[in-house]
């Protein structure tokens, strides 16, 4: 069973409120090393942390990551990046390309490159960070990549279990951190999701549904379309 005693984790995004509470989470119930990694990683006051340059959306930063953390057991897929309006038409290229890059791609190729790391090193997981929006199409680009990388998560636990190695998916709202600041919704405290997050690494649960968002949405996807999207209800007007 995989368990985080003894674990060498990697965490991306472990600049942001969710990866700082995974980093000092996982330390916290007996990992002996963690990868912080960033695009620009900061300095942590623990020798068991170690800062690592990586940027998700290109393939050398990826490489030299496999090369320099060898020992890795948990790999954390938790940098993400968001859009500015919620309608998938009026997102910029550039907004498009970043999300398909950092959600979708990113955690799919860091997956590929780090699978025979993790296969090595026996009894290891992957968790991939999704989000209750990628079942609830409002959020533009951001929900469809989060959709895209539900799908791949699925692609690999299949792919991965008879190798050993365990993948996890999660699912989750809003949570309180500077991502989503500008939501006025309930929000979810990143300190109880990373607990969730890292009860099931432990147990070996495939899937969190962190909060009621999450799974309310997943079990509206059996109902009709018009049901979870009422405006696509036709009206006929009265003669």
């Amino acid at each position: 069973m995989p368990a985080l005693h003894g674990a060498v984790v990697l965490v991306t995004g472990a600049n942001g409120g969710i990866g700082t509470h995974l980093v000092h989470d996982a330390l916290a119930r007996g990992a002996s090393k963690v990868y912080a990694t960033a695009r620009n990683p900061r300095r942590w006051d623990d020798e068991r942390i170690v800062p690592l340059t990586l940027d998700v959306t290109d393939g050398a930063s990826i490489a030299a990551a496999v090369e320099a953390a060898p020992d890795v057991t948990v790999l954390i897929n938790n940098a993400g990046a968001n859009v500015s309006s919620p309608g998938i038409l009026t997102h910029t290229d550039e907004e498009i390309r970043a999300n398909v890059e950092t959600n979708f791609l990113g955690p799919l190729f860091l997956a590929r490159a780090f699978a025979p790391v993790l296969v090595a090193n026996g009894s290891s997981t992957i968790v991939d960070i999704h989000s209750a929006l990628a079942w609830y199409a409002v959020a533009g680009i951001y929900s469809a990549t989060k959709a895209a990388l539900w799908s791949a998560t699925n692609s690999l636990r299949v792919e991965l279990a008879p190798q050993g190695v365990h993948v996890v998916g999660v699912h989750v709202g809003y949570v309180d951190t500077a991502m989503a600041a500008h939501a006025t919704d309930p929000k979810l405290d990143p300190a109880d999701l990373v607990r969730q997050v890292l009860d099931a690494v432990e147990t070996d649960q495939y899937e969190v549904l962190a909060d009621q968002t999450s799974v309310q949405l997943k079990a509206a996807l059996s109902a009709p379309l018009e049901a979870l999207y009422p405006e696509l209800v036709k009206t006929t007007d009265e003669a």
